[in-house]
């Protein structure tokens, strides 16, 4: 008390001085105000040890023993009978078999056939249900793609272990987009979750890039009942940070009912960017928020690669993002066209090759569009047999649903909606 009473005494104001420049130090070091806030007020976001994942497969060996479709069917005698299927209990939350941080394969990823190897109970169309337990969620993920083989061979690889290991109903569609226009991801997840939708009554949607590995186990592929969920939150082409508040990119999820509100998703993103930012506004234009799992779970990594040849970068993005306010109620799931060419069951995934159109505004480079025809996935080493093409041979119409979307639908409505149109 002395000491600092004594305002011009040297030895305090010399303590008072290097007092102000540690904490001038420390403030900084921990990343200002934020960062002293989250040191001095206990944090309740998970913490995980990144420095040593587990392997993907992890905690999966034992359900090898449980198929209960190679068991054949139980016919009971009456009721109670000895021989009925005992009825599986609901798959626990969390699931046990849960790890958090898994390793992620980037490069050299196995063919179709090791990776279906490794994956025993997934079924034809990439299908899979839990063979212990009654799963609480069923989820479609929807991958818009082309070219990306080797992309696609470590996205399989690393996707349906850590899907098995959340005990949840899945399959996964990979959506081709036939010929050599422009891509059109946007146009081409509209597609995927109506086929997917058609397949059956999914109670989550997962928009899914090719290139984009998750990196924790209990980031749960499920859907929030209320808002649509923007899961990729943490990428390490992003150094594991959103880079701003309304990115959407990536991995995002949400419920049927959430995707009519908003009228799915813009047709008009011909190339590389733009829609993301489309998708989180009419989120908002809809009244809904964009809600995500904390960053210390939201983590990925992407997959290096070069710029794709047909999804340059799109120059009108800027000016359809101006009129999205116009244009999301008239652009989207009800102005949705486009031909499936064909439908085939593969092991690991259900291949949909479709055909979207072409740029209306293709960038001048001397080289028209080439003439659409039908092209399945090409992946050397798959098996023989084919027998699993389900898509008609004729020629296949143009699918133009028209579906109600307004806000002052009711959630019965528009799922009642939803069932009508896709059944």
């Amino acid at each position: 008390m002395l000491c600092c009473g004594r305002a011009l005494d040297s030895p305090c104001t010399l303590a008072m001085l290097v007092g102000f420049q540690f904490a001038f130090v420390l403030y900084f070091s921990l990343g200002g105000f934020r960062g002293l806030v989250s040191v001095l007020v206990h944090s309740a976001d998970p913490e995980f040890d990144y420095s040593r994942p587990h392997d993907v497969y992890t905690n999966l060996s034992h359900l090898g023993a449980l198929v209960p479709h190679q068991m054949g069917p139980v016919v009971p005698t009456g009721a109670g009978a000895a021989g009925a299927a005992p009825q599986l209990k609901d798959c626990p939350v969390p699931s046990p078999l849960l790890v958090g941080p898994v390793a992620v394969r980037l490069m050299s990823a196995p063919s179709l056939e090791e990776i279906k190897d490794k994956n025993p109970l997934v079924t034809p169309g990439g299908h899979y249900t839990p063979p212990d337990c009654e799963p609480r969620h069923h989820t479609a993920i929807v991958v818009p793609y082309r070219n990306r083989q080797s992309h696609l061979r470590a996205l399989l690889y690393h996707l349906h272990p850590f899907l098995q290991r959340q005990q949840i109903h899945y399959s996964i569609y990979i959506v081709h987009q036939s010929g050599n226009s422009t891509f059109n991801r946007a146009k081409l997840l509209n597609v995927g979750v109506r086929e997917a939708l058609k397949d059956e009554d999914w109670s989550c949607i997962f928009l899914h890039d090719v290139d984009l590995l998750p990196e924790n186990d209990h980031n749960t592929y499920t859907c929030n009942p209320q808002h649509p969920t923007h899961l990729s939150v943490a990428m390490d082409k992003f150094r594991y940070r959103l880079p701003y508040p309304q990115y959407f990119g990536g991995v995002s999820a949400v419920t049927p009912n959430q995707y009519l509100k908003m009228n799915g998703f813009p047709n008009q993103y011909w190339g590389w960017g733009g829609e993301d930012d489309d998708i989180a506004a009419r989120i908002r234009l809809s009244g809904m928020k964009i809600v995500r799992p904390p960053v210390a779970i939201g983590h990925y990594k992407m997959i290096k690669h070069k710029g794709d040849q047909g999804n340059e970068q799109n120059p009108r993005r800027f000016d359809l993002l101006k009129r999205t306010r116009i244009n999301w109620r008239s652009d989207g799931l009800n102005s949705l066209k486009y031909s499936l060419l064909s439908k085939v069951l593969e092991p690991l995934y259900t291949n949909l090759s479709v055909n979207i159109g072409d740029d209306p505004h293709p960038l001048k480079n001397g080289t028209p569009p080439r003439k659409q025809t039908p092209h399945l996935v090409h992946h050397p080493d798959r098996a023989k047999d084919r027998a699993r093409q389900v898509a008609p041979t004729q020629p296949a119409k143009t699918v133009n649903h028209q579906w109600k979307t307004t806000n002052e639908t009711s959630g019965q409505g528009e799922k009642a909606g939803m069932k009508q149109e896709v059944g």
